[in-house]
């Protein structure tokens, strides 16, 4: 059984930071690409951030690029997301997923598996 569990989420000011993390089990993880996606309220379900297996060449979506950045521990099962300089509009509860096709890591459709999410606030 596939289980995501993710972790870190909570109330922050803006400027602030927090580590996101989640970790794999019941997967091959070293063999899953990962991606990250965040739902604000009344918003659709948005891509943030993915990294291949190996952990190379980690692409994000412009509205996070230079303030968060996607990292992963292969011997943990373990995938991160550092979030610095949040903003109010980052407010969302955030996603883990796990891709092993080779679709759009882009792409809602293209993953397999997915946590429950953790709930990130950023106050003004």
């Amino acid at each position: 059984q596939v289980q995501l569990v993710e972790s870190g989420g909570g109330l922050v000011q803006a400027g602030g930071s927090l580590r996101l993390s989640c970790a794999a089990s019941g997967l091959t993880f070293s063999r899953y690409a990962m991606g990250w996606f965040r739902q604000a309220p009344g918003k659709e379900r948005e891509f943030v951030a993915g990294i291949g297996w190996s952990g190379g060449r980690p692409y994000y979506a412009d509205s996070v690029k230079g303030r968060f950045t996607i990292s992963r521990d292969n011997a943990k099962n373990t995938v991160y997301l550092q979030m610095n300089s949040l903003k109010p509009e980052d407010t969302a509860i955030y996603y883990c997923a796990a891709k092993a096709g080779v679709g759009s890591g882009w792409l809602e459709t293209s993953y397999d598996y997915w946590g429950q999410g953790t709930q990130v606030t950023v106050s003004s």
